[in-house]
């Protein structure tokens, strides 16, 4: 099915039902007790620093295992499942000595999630999709990384633009059918992200559905950076 038909498809599903997203890739991911080698592979093998943990990188190292969790979610029900792409933005995957790759991952994930919907969709009848993830990054906007120094900021919303605008591209290309800003805890992050995501509408004249989930603290509805 055609990109501009799934669309449609699943903003008609979307008007008649609740939709099942997927559940946490992390957790899945802990399962397998993947230990540093998973990650390595063969392209990574002489990397100089310790890479575990760097889930996004899976794509590229073991694809088979992030294909084996999206089918799972969709063999339990899922009408949606989310690329594995949380921390695939240069940010975050700095960390890692890493940010190059973002290039790789972000359509990797994307491919790889749109392949398995395509292939339990052909088997079922029935449509399945993908949201591409953009992560809330190590970075927060709102809030001064310095205790010392209460206007300090780390980053500014245009770097942070630009990192959004760069994953959304690639996540739309690997074959996203909607993008999800995922499990954020800073507003202005959101906005950001927001941001982006228009700017890349806008200029590719394309239109996608887009959701958003924040991280609440509690029955208050407050962030976890204290927004309301």
């Amino acid at each position: 099915m055609a990109a501009s038909d799934l669309t449609a498809s699943l903003t008609q599903r979307l008007a008649q039902r609740i939709l099942i997203l997927d559940g946490g890739m992390g957790t899945m991911l802990q399962s397998y007790g993947l230990e540093e080698e998973d990650f390595r592979g063969e392209r990574f093998a002489d990397w100089s620093s310790d890479i575990k943990g760097n889930n996004d990188l899976l794509a590229l190292t073991r694809p088979d295992i992030v294909e084996a969790i999206h089918r799972a979610y969709f063999e339990a029900g899922a009408d949606i499942v989310e690329t594995n792409t949380f921390n695939a933005t240069q940010l975050s995957q700095s960390d890692y000595g890493m940010q190059a790759l973002v290039h790789e991952i972000n359509p990797e994930s994307a491919r790889l999630a749109r392949k398995t919907a395509d292939a339990v969709a052909a088997e079922t009848g029935i449509p399945r999709f993908v949201a591409g993830v953009l992560g809330p990054t190590s970075r927060t906007l709102s809030i001064s990384p310095d205790v010392n120094d209460p206007g300090y900021r780390n980053i500014s919303f245009d770097e942070l633009v630009d990192q959004y605008f760069e994953a959304t591209d690639a996540l739309v290309q690997g074959g996203a059918d909607l993008l999800l800003i995922e499990t954020i805890f800073d507003t202005l992050n959101a906005k950001a992200a927001i941001f982006a995501i228009e700017k890349y509408f806008d200029e590719r004249e394309l239109r996608l559905p887009v959701m958003i989930s924040g991280t609440i603290t509690d029955a208050s509805g407050r962030t976890l950076s204290g927004q309301t």
